[in-house]
């Protein structure tokens, strides 16, 4: 038996009254509303909740929300999620295979999600589904899980999943058979007319537009970077100056990142986010070079930074050479230098 699904997880986060409003985006998320998915996958701090959240305020159509944690990794307990979400706008749905979660000892899943993928096909009208923070879900069954159901949803019913890295889900065969739209950090990202709206019309900083170019480039269109950079400079005397020395070793940008991606990250993973921030580009053989790594397991490590979306960048079209966020680049620097021995001395020999 699995317990009831908090209420609170089930809210669409209202939109931000001071926000940079994108059209641009919002008209690709409209444009693909007849794929089965939309997948916003960018790293922390790239406005993709906000995102549909805006979106959601104005799409017309019936949405249905989950705001997924760690919790719904049990299969179970995420089929009741995906079921609670459509109730807020469904109200009778998926009510007898509730009754079946909820009894000792419940069916096989298959049989469940046939169930419910029968009871999907009878919606009437047009509904959309956003499941939030996807990237918190580990399970590999339920990936499964959510991989059948998007696998056989009917035409009336659509996917929204924000997550911060790529999902265990077939995108690729998706991606083939177009039905999947995809919006990436690259998408996310502000421009530079889009940076300009934020810092001096939101944050109002009345910033010159040197000096906006200049913090766009620097933080490559990140929205949190822009932010934290914006709160920095409130009360700066001298904004042209501050901005010029603004880096990932700024304290609100440090702990954001620390708290936010690095510990997030197993001990080896930071091991090598490390080691490997001394250079300004990077490939498998010199990741292995650089660590004394003779397995060559640095083009996997490489790859996997790319899914999980660590604020690495591909450099070219077959993925072979990458460089980090400058700000990210920043941020593991500083910390190298405040690490002792191993690490620091590889970093010293290789500068």
């Amino acid at each position: 038996m699995t317990s009831p699904v908090l209420s609170t997880k089930l809210f669409i986060p209202p939109p931000r009254p001071k926000t940079v409003l994108r059209p641009r985006l919002i008209e690709g998320i409209n444009e693909g509303l007849h794929r089965k998915l939309t997948l916003i996958c960018a790293p922390a701090g790239f406005g993709k909740t906000t995102l549909v959240s805006e979106w959601s305020a104005g799409c017309g159509r019936p949405i249905a929300w989950v705001s997924l944690d760690s919790s719904d990794n049990d299969p179970l307990r995420f089929i009741r999620c995906f079921i609670s979400a459509l109730q807020t706008i469904i109200p009778h749905i998926g009510r007898g295979i509730t009754g079946i979660l909820d009894s000792p000892s419940p069916p096989p899943v298959e049989t469940i999600l046939s169930a419910l993928v029968n009871e999907l096909a009878v919606i009437d009208k047009k509904t959309i589904l956003v499941m939030d923070d996807y990237h918190l879900i580990e399970s590999h069954e339920v990936d499964q899980i959510l991989a059948f159901l998007i696998e056989h949803l009917p035409p009336k019913v659509h996917l929204v999943i924000t997550t911060r890295e790529d999902p265990n889900l077939p995108v690729a065969r998706m991606r083939a058979r177009d039905q999947v739209t995809e919006l990436r950090a690259s998408d996310l990202s502000f421009n530079l007319s889009e940076a300009g709206e934020f810092l001096n019309d939101v944050m109002k900083l009345n910033l010159k537009q040197e000096d906006i170019a200049s913090l766009e480039n620097r933080t490559e269109g990140w929205i949190t970077g822009l932010q934290l950079a914006a709160i920095s400079l409130r009360g700066q005397k001298e904004p042209g100056e501050f901005i010029r020395g603004f880096s990932g070793s700024h304290h609100f940008v440090l702990d954001y990142l620390i708290e936010e991606v690095i510990k997030q990250q197993e001990s080896h993973i930071q091991s090598f986010l490390l080691c490997t921030s001394i250079l300004e580009r990077m490939c498998g053989p010199l990741c292995d070079e650089l660590m004394e790594n003779p397995a060559g397991t640095g083009q996997k490590k490489l790859e996997y930074l790319e899914q999980a979306n660590l604020f690495v960048i591909p450099l070219d079209s077959e993925r072979r050479w990458y460089r980090y966020h400058h700000l990210f680049a920043d941020l593991l620097r500083q910390r190298l230098h405040q690490i002792p021995p191993v690490l620091s001395s590889m970093s010293m020999e290789m500068t």
